[in-house]
């Protein structure tokens, strides 16, 4: 009898709380609704912020960059691992190089859990073919033009400049390449290829799950590391007369098999270049995954005096400072810092180079010698959730807040592989509001939707930071950090 008198207040009840959970949905803020809103309105505000400055296509800026070029074989990391038969490991370890298949399963799980971008040069030709063969069949494969010089050249040509290209191309690569894009270098009969492991947000791979979208990166490159196109850049330069010139591609020489002596001679022989130029050109260094800390060493030595401008991810600025300070590579940091653990980061990155070209300047005079190298003016850290720039006031980079929110837009429209921005396809991952610095009672500024690019002065410089719409529905993550730094700089030459 009690059981079945309960059966029609079950029924009226279960109806009730329907009513209820329907009306509370249909009373309760529309979450969505505001989210999408506010996504909209930080989407609309970076376009206006970007569109405050625009590139002039009657006198089209003209910039220089070098080394090298890949073609880019693209893959589903995991997908790509299973069907060769790389079984996971539960031993995630790092490899400066690669020779054997447990250590690419190694050391592709070091960096597929906390999704950090890595790349590594493979040792073994014969692995390295049976990777490429095996990733040619695999389905949903993918070919783009590769290498840092390259892309950043494609992304500014897209944008309004014109190009010239360093590099040792085939004919049918040279064919792809924009039409605003003049290369220097000799033809060469077959492209190097690059091997890219993609892999989304939240993706398994046995035990482990990324943290993050990010690429693991192979490559048994034996024409790169040379810069062969050096020379024939180098006397291109001076009819061309760039307005900027961009060095990157470097890390082809991270752990490759130089003789004795060659790659400082290489490097040396680059330093030559760079301090030959025009004064007034601005020159640009994209940092990349290095590892073996005698290149690093060597970098600091010819290259990075001699760069007035430095663009770098999240890993690779840990990296450069840990080694300024006298300390081992950091292999992998944080893959998702807070912006006051990057701005400290990079204001000490900034004092540390430019005290040392002041001694470095002070001692020339003191010796009668002829100065060398130039103070760091322009320091670009693009993340994941945001982007940051320090700019020297006075200095001759311009336009630091539309740079920066130009920068922040091109990451999502790279990523998700469209110049059109779906806010339904993305997502903001920075903070509401966010500390200047990690020193107790720094300020704090709140991300404001109708302006989202903060800008403030310090010292003798600019610092501007923009929340990055994060692509929810990934393309491609590889070549995102140049196609990011090369549209910040369209804006500021």
């Amino acid at each position: 009898m009690e059981g079945g008198g309960r059966v029609p207040w079950v029924k009226y009840g279960s109806l009730m709380s329907f009513l209820v959970v329907l009306l509370a949905v249909w009373f309760r803020p529309p979450q969505d609704a505001v989210l999408d809103g506010r996504l909209d309105t930080v989407l609309s505000s970076l376009l206006r912020a970007e569109g405050k400055v625009g590139v002039n296509n009657v006198a089209r800026p003209k910039v220089a960059i070098g080394f090298g070029g890949c073609v880019d074989l693209i893959v589903d990391g995991v997908s790509f691992l299973n069907k060769i038969g790389i079984s996971y490991t539960d031993q995630p370890v790092h490899h400066d190089y690669l020779e054997n298949a447990e250590q690419l399963a190694q050391s592709f799980a070091y960096f597929f859990a906390p999704g950090a971008a890595a790349e590594r040069f493979v040792l073994n030709d014969t692995l390295f073919n049976e990777l490429v063969e095996g990733a040619r069949d695999l389905p949903g494969n993918r070919w783009s033009i590769g290498g840092n010089a390259p892309v950043m050249a494609g992304r500014m040509a897209t944008e309004g400049c014109d190009v010239l290209l360093g590099g040792s191309f085939s004919t049918d690569f040279k064919e792809v390449l924009s039409q605003h894009i003049t290369v220097a270098g000799e033809v060469i009969d077959e492209q190097d290829i690059h091997l890219i492991l993609e892999y989304s947000s939240g993706a398994n791979w046995g035990s482990y799950t990324s943290r993050r979208a990010n690429r693991y990166i192979v490559h048994s490159d034996y024409h790169n590391p040379y810069l062969a196109s050096m020379d024939d850049f180098a006397e291109k330069l001076n009819s061309f007369k760039p307005d900027l010139l961009v060095v990157g591609g470097l890390q082809m020489m991270d752990n490759f098999p130089f003789k004795s002596g060659e790659r400082a001679a290489l490097l040396s022989h680059l330093a030559d270049l760079l301090i030959s130029s025009t004064p007034q050109i601005g020159i640009h260094f994209e940092m990349a995954s290095f590892v073996e800390e005698s290149i690093m060493e060597d970098l600091l030595e010819y290259v990075i005096p001699n760069a007035d401008s430095l663009g770098m991810n999240e890993q690779e600025l840990p990296n450069l400072l840990s080694l300024l300070k006298g300390s081992n590579i950091t292999v992998l940091s944080d893959p998702s810092p807070r912006v006051a653990t990057v701005l400290d980061q990079m204001r000490e990155v900034y004092r540390i180079l430019n005290q040392r070209y002041k001694e470095a300047t002070a001692d020339s005079d003191a010796g009668g010698a002829e100065s060398r190298g130039k103070p760091l003016t322009r320091l670009h850290v693009h993340t994941l959730a945001f982007q940051a720039m320090i700019v020297t006031r006075g200095s001759q980079w311009k336009n630091t807040m539309s740079a920066t929110a130009k920068a922040s837009l091109t990451a999502n429209r790279h990523v998700c592989g469209s110049n059109d921005i779906d806010p339904s396809k993305a997502r903001l991952i920075m903070d509401d509001s966010f500390s200047i610095s990690l020193q107790e009672g720094s300020q704090r500024i709140p991300l404001q939707d109708t302006r989202p690019v903060s800008c403030w002065d310090e010292e003798d410089y600019e610092i501007c930071v923009a929340p990055v719409l994060v692509c929810t529905e990934v393309y491609q993550t590889a070549g995102g950090g140049d196609n990011i730094s090369a549209a910040g700089l369209v804006l500021q030459i």
